[in-house]
């Protein structure tokens, strides 16, 4: 069965930093570019970052530039999302999800939601003092 799952969600101050992983089972991960998004309650699903498939091209939407880190052990079948000096408005469940398309610039822009055939279930992220 093919399948990602995050971890490493949590209730963190202002402040704070989180590592969430993205583990894929059933799978090669280093066949899939693989992005991360986030959704609030009672807003869309945003986008907020996307890692190529060998890790060589990572962008980040502006709203997370400068803070969010992304990297990837494809031997470890795992995506990373390092999330640094966390503010309230990050608060979310946050989602990875993978594709294979065989573009090398699929990550140029930060891709919409429905260009990705694979999604885990999420992990909570809270940031509250």
């Amino acid at each position: 069965q093919l399948q990602l799952v995050e971890s490493g969600g949590g209730l963190v101050q202002p402040g704070g930093s989180l590592r969430l992983s993205c583990v894929a089972s059933g799978l090669t991960l280093d066949h899939y570019h693989v992005g991360w998004f986030r959704q609030a309650p009672g807003k869309g699903r945003e986008g907020v970052s996307c890692i190529s498939k060998l890790g060589k091209t990572t962008k980040y939407a502006d709203s997370v530039k400068g803070r969010f880190t992304l990297s990837r052990d494809n031997a470890k079948n795992t995506v990373y999302l390092q999330i640094n000096s966390l503010k309230p408005e990050d608060s979310a469940v946050y989602y990875c999800a993978g594709d294979r398309n065989p573009s090398p610039d699929f990550c140029a822009k930060i891709p919409l939601t429905r260009r990705y055939e694979l999604w885990g279930q999420g992990t909570q992220v809270t940031v509250s003092s």
